[in-house]
């Protein structure tokens, strides 16, 4: 595959979100579509409330351009457009109720819950059409085993799982930007390894997507991404896991997304069981927070974290 196409995707997805900032975050200041800060959250981030959210609309139509743009329109092209954007429409609604609406909870726990399964559902639908393999292989050998029709509920799972979890991650600025670049650079790598073009040309498309958005999310930010951003991302990193037959090792490329979705299982359970918190807040970056730790050295050891697995993860496949 051409490298020029991968470098021409990130760069154009980069100019394209440095050029979109500057128009789309006075206007969500002048909507007033500021973030509602939960009470219950650390209070240093009290003083952020009001900063414009649904930033995420920024990554995704930079990621969107540039991917129409350098992919080829190929089945696995539909299926990564609609998971990302599909996800990113869940998150805009969630966004749009909570601001809106002034609901800091956005759209209940069951409509999001049916929004991410009706796209998981279509996702579905889609790689039966394509005659999308049902096998799984375990990372770093040559075991596999076909799941058959099983396959597709893990895919509904695989989709829900990362969503969720990058949603999680989501709490800091810059986090979830530096980490999700990472994330998509490591499977930059694997769809090109696995000779999987679109999927390399979206992964590529991201990276410039969410580094240009880091630019206006950086510690101070002066936007946040909200539930748009976050599930936009975490449906195009599902596919990207699905599409290049990689599902397991998404778990290790992901480890940070997964470590803040146990955080949160393992804080709830302990609380429900117990009575007892394991962490001072979750997911965990606010533990670290409120522990000491900076919010920007929170970030960075976060981004560390990140390339380490990234690096793992990319060692099972070269």
């Amino acid at each position: 595959m051409d490298m020029m196409v991968i470098l021409f995707s990130i760069g154009a997805s980069f100019l394209l979100a440095v050029l979109l900032g500057p128009l789309f975050i006075p206007l969500l200041r002048r909507l007033k579509f500021g973030q509602q800060i939960r009470t219950e959250g650390p209070q240093s981030h009290l003083k952020k409330g009001g900063t414009p959210t649904m930033g995420g609309i920024i990554i995704m139509i930079a990621l969107m351009i540039a991917f129409i743009r350098f992919a080829d329109k190929t089945p696995e092209f539909w299926v990564l457009l609609t998971a990302s954007l599909g996800f990113g429409l869940v998150g805009f609604l969630d966004d749009y109720i909570k601001i809106v609406f002034k609901r800091s909870l956005g759209l209940t726990a069951r409509q999001k819950l049916f929004g991410q399964l009706l796209f998981s559902i279509i996702v579905c639908a889609m790689l039966y059409n394509m005659n999308h393999s049902t096998e799984i292989t375990v990372p770093g050998t040559s075991w596999g085993f076909d799941l058959g029709w099983f396959y597709y509920p893990l895919v509904v799972i695989i989709m829900f799982a990362a969503s969720n979890s990058v949603n999680f991650t989501d709490g800091l600025d810059g986090l979830l930007a530096g980490t999700s670049a990472i994330a998509f650079g490591a499977f930059t790598i694997v769809a090109l390894q696995t000779s999987a073009h679109e999927s390399a040309v979206f992964s590529a498309a991201m990276i410039g997507a969410v580094l240009g958005f880091l630019v206006f999310n950086a510690h101070p930010a002066k936007v946040f991404m909200g539930d748009m951003g976050s599930l936009g991302i975490g449906g195009g990193i599902a596919a990207v896991a699905i599409l290049t037959k990689t599902e397991l090792l998404l778990i290790v490329i992901g480890g940070v997304f997964v470590l803040e979705m146990l955080s949160v299982i393992i804080q709830v359970t302990s609380f429900k069981t117990r009575g007892k918190r394991i962490f001072k807040m979750s997911p965990i970056h606010h533990h670290f927070e409120l522990v000491g730790w900076s919010e920007w050295k929170v970030v960075t050891v976060f981004w560390l974290v990140g390339l380490l697995f990234a690096a793992v993860g990319i060692m099972f496949v070269i």
